[in-house]
C-alpha cells in the first residue's frame, strides 16, 4: 500500500517529518510541544491557531529549542533528549567512507576477477579496499586452500603495481571452527593484510566463546556478521553480545556491519551498544558481485539508524592510520 499526500507548500516540511515518524517519536514531540503551548500536525506547530512553522522540518524542531533530528534517530530513544541539549551526533555518511573491506572474486565464490572486481570498488571513490575470499572449511562457497590462498596473495600484490594509488589489501574471511579455532593457522593469517573472522556452520556450538576465542587472536581485525541472521530465512544465532562487546574492546576488534540486505548484520541496536561499549564497527557490503557494492548505503543507514559516526568505523580511516589501528601494529 502507498500512501500519497499532497499538502500545501507552507506545510511540506511539516508534512515530512510528521509522515516520517516514527510514532514513538511523533508522541514524545507532542507531548514536549503542548507542555509549551504548541500544537503539531501534518499542517505544521501552531500557537493557539496561528502556524509558526512548518515549510520545512527544521522550524518543527527549532521552535521546540532543539536541533533538527536526522530521521533515521527518530525513535524516541533518547535522541529527543540529545537535540534539547544539543549532543546530538555528526552521523557517517557515504562521503566519509575511504574502503570497502569484505570483497569475493572468484578464488572463492564471487562471480569476477579481482582485477574485474578491484576496479568497480575504484570507481565507487574509494582509496582502498580487501578482498575477503573464503578459507579452506567453506568448501561450499569454493574456499581456498592455503596453495591457494597464497596465489591470491601473489596476485594481489601484482595488480597493485598495475592499479597505483589505489590499494588491495590481501585478506581473507576465515572461518571460525566449531571448536573456536581459525580455519588457517597463526604463520598464514601472519601473511596477511586484513583478516575478517566469520562463523558459517555449527550454529548451535557456543557462538559466544567461539566469537571471543577469534577476538583474543591477534591477527583476527573484524569479526564478519557477527550474529549470523538472515533476514529471509533463520534468525541469528544465540550469541550473547553483552559478553562480546567488552572483549571486542579489549582486543580491539572491531565487529562488522554487513550491508548486504538479507543480513543486515550487526543491526542499529547492537551497532549503538558497540559503539557505546567502544568497540569500532566495519561497514561492508560482503561483495560477490559488482552490484553488491552499492549495498553499501543500506549499512550506512543501519549505521546511522544506530547513532554511529565515522569516528566509530575502520572503514573512514585513511590506510596509514588503518594501519596503525590494527592489533598486527602491536606486536
Amino acid at each position: 500500500q502507498i500512501d500519497l499526500r499532497a499538502v500545501p507548500s507552507a506545510s511540506y516540511g511539516a508534512a515530512l517529518q510528521y509522515f516520517t515518524g516514527s510514532k514513538e517519536h511523533n508522541v514524545r514531540l507532542r507531548e514536549i510541544a503542548r507542555a509549551a503551548g504548541y500544537k503539531i500536525n501534518e499542517y505544521g506547530i501552531f500557537r493557539a491557531e496561528q502556524s509558526v512553522g512548518g515549510r520545512r522540518e527544521e522550524e518543527i524542531y527549532e521552535t521546540l529549542g532543539m536541533r533538527w533530528i536526522p530521521p533515521e534517530l527518530r525513535e524516541d530513544r533518547g535522541e529527543i533528549e540529545s537535540a534539547l541539549q544539543g549532543g546530538l551526533p555528526e552521523l557517517i555518511t557515504f562521503k566519509d567512507m575511504k574502503a570497502e573491506l569484505h570483497v569475493h572474486s572468484v578464488y572463492s565464490d564471487g562471480q569476477l576477477t579481482l582485477e574485474e572486481m578491484a576496479r568497480h570498488v575504484a570507481e565507487m571513490g574509494y582509496a582502498y579496499m580487501s578482498f575477503c575470499d573464503h578459507s579452506q572449511s567453506a568448501r561450499y562457497a569454493n574456499g581456498m586452500e592455503i596453495p591457494r590462498l597464497q596465489e591470491q596473495m601473489e596476485a594481489i600484490r601484482r595488480l597493485n603495481k598495475k592499479m597505483a594509488p589505489f590499494k588491495v589489501l590481501c585478506g581473507v574471511e576465515v572461518d571460525i571452527r566449531a571448536d573456536g579455532s581459525l580455519d588457517y593457522p597463526d604463520r598464514i593469517l601472519a601473511e596477511l593484510d586484513f583478516v575478517v573472522a566469520s562463523i558459517h556452520s555449527a550454529f548451535k556450538t557456543d557462538p559466544t566463546e567461539r566469537t571471543i576465542q577469534a577476538m583474543r587472536n591477534p591477527y583476527v581485525d573484524v569479526i564478519g556478521h557477527p550474529t549470523g541472521r538472515l533476514i529471509s530465512r533463520r534468525e541469528g544465532f544465540a550469541i550473547d553480545l553483552n559478553r562480546v562487546l567488552p572483549v571486542a574492546a579489549e582486543t580491539g576488534t572491531a565487529l562488522e556491519i554487513n550491508s548486504y540486505w538479507d543480513r543486515l548484520d550487526l543491526g542499529d541496536v547492537n551497532a549503538r551498544a558497540a559503539v557505546q561499549a567502544g568497540v569500532k564497527l566495519s561497514i561492508n557490503t560482503d561483495a560477490h558481485s559488482p552490484e553488491h557494492l552499492t549495498m553499501v548505503h543500506f549499512g550506512i543507514a543501519t549505521a546511522r539508524r544506530g547513532w554511529v559516526r565515522k569516528e566509530d568505523v575502520i572503514n573512514c580511516m585513511p590506510l596509514s592510520r588503518f594501519k596503525r589501528w590494527q592489533k598486527r601494529s602491536r606486536l
